[in-house]
């Protein structure tokens, strides 16, 4: 192990904060390292692998898609990438789809075919709204989206046009509205600014605002969608429709694959190239997103993962009753879930790992928890049992 850690600080670039593991294997919602020390996994990858690790179907989709091509350039149609996209919009409000590599480049096609819708409106429809510890990638327009400082100021200057307000702040929305904005760019959860949900009460001013003055409502769903919220869109739980969603994280079953799924009126604001991607919809991660699509909507599967995270979130509030001075709030839906844990959030990542359990933290204080879509009670119950096992270590000192 400590040789692969060495090289990997020698030839990788230092952008991430590498946890001390040499992982060599994944099945289900585990993994092993090179050890063959075993470890139940709480985030998946961020989100990635809702199916889990190994999954049969899914090795199979890419063997089969391997053995014609895996790649022949957008000047052709490909099967796998016309049956994700049928998948996609029979199954959400979405007319067509625009295929690309990542979450962050979704945005940016979102961006752009906003800014052209607006102009086509008026020439100065080009502001976007879009919202304080919001995030939205690291590409410069996904960063300029993105409402934290720390990502964006040794960048700048941003993009210009894009305007942050206060996530839920009605009166922040509407003083913040004029007939130049051609857009609103949110989350529907923030996942990077601590999980935190949006309001119907402020979904439903969008609605109105948006009627009124035509900007466009693009939410980003790329942590969020795909079953994540126990919904197959968390737009789908808040009953109403978006112009544009995003799409990626899981949507390729693990590998690179993200999405723009837009609405009828928005067909013909792209013209033949105005926008495209060499790798954007690659034929390989479209079969391995048509199992996972085709899974997602097997009867009961939602029903199922809103019934893991109802018996979830009952059992950390009775952990919060136990140790309030610890869990200071429980905050997301479905099988993303934010434990606000203040100063103790490092502290219980590096017992959890010591223990055979990963964990992620977002915003340095929160427990980020996105497990595998097909996590079992079992297993759930032995997250919850490290986790008490944990808290009662810190309760006594």
């Amino acid at each position: 192990m400590e040789n692969i850690l060495l090289e990997d600080k020698l030839y990788i670039l230092n952008t991430y904060r590498r946890m001390n593991l040499n992982l060599v294997k994944g099945e289900g919602s585990f993994l092993w390292d090179d050890r063959g020390r075993k470890y139940l996994d709480m985030f998946s990858g961020i989100a990635v692998n809702n199916l889990g690790y190994g999954n049969k179907e899914i090795k199979e989709a890419i063997i089969e898609q391997l053995d014609k091509y895996n790649h022949i350039s957008n000047f052709f149609v490909s099967e796998s990438v016309v049956n994700l996209a049928k998948l996609l919009v029979e199954n959400s409000f979405g007319s067509k789809v625009f295929f690309c590599n990542s979450g962050t480049e979704a945005n940016e096609a979102a961006l752009k075919l906003a800014r052209k819708y607006g102009r086509s409106i008026r020439e100065d429809k080009s502001e976007v709204l879009t919202f304080y510890n919001s995030f939205h990638g690291r590409t410069y327009g996904g960063l300029s989206l993105t409402g934290q400082e720390k990502y964006k100021e040794p960048y700048k200057p941003s993009v210009p046009g894009i305007k942050h307000i206060n996530f839920n702040d009605c009166k922040d929305l509407k003083d913040s509205i004029s007939e130049k904005v051609c857009a609103v760019f949110l989350e529907l959860i923030q996942g990077e600014g601590g999980i935190k949900e949006v309001s119907k009460e402020f979904i439903e001013e969008l609605v109105i605002l948006s009627k009124k003055y035509r900007f466009l409502i693009i939410v980003d769903e790329i942590q969020t969608g795909l079953g994540r919220t126990g919904d197959l869109f968390a737009y789908q739980g808040l009953g109403f429709t978006p112009h544009i969603i995003t799409l990626a994280k899981a949507l390729g079953g693990g590998l690179p694959l993200g999405a723009m799924v837009i609405a009828k009126e928005l067909e013909n604001v792209f013209k033949p190239g105005d926008h495209g991607s060499t790798f954007g919809g690659n034929p390989v991660a479209c079969a391995a997103g048509v199992v996972v699509l085709r899974k997602l909507l097997e009867r009961d599967f939602l029903k199922e993962v809103k019934g893991k995270s109802d018996y979830l979130l009952q059992e950390l509030i009775k952990l919060r009753a136990k140790f309030p001075q610890i869990i200071i709030d429980i905050r997301g839906k479905g099988l993303i879930i934010g434990l606000e844990v203040g100063d103790y959030a490092d502290r219980i990542k590096q017992r959890a790992l010591e223990k055979g359990v990963l964990l992620n933290i977002t915003s340095g204080t929160v427990l980020r928890l996105l497990p595998p879509l097909t996590i079992t009670y079992e297993e759930l119950d032995l997250f919850l049992k490290v986790f008490s096992s944990i808290l009662e270590e810190i309760s006594e000192g």
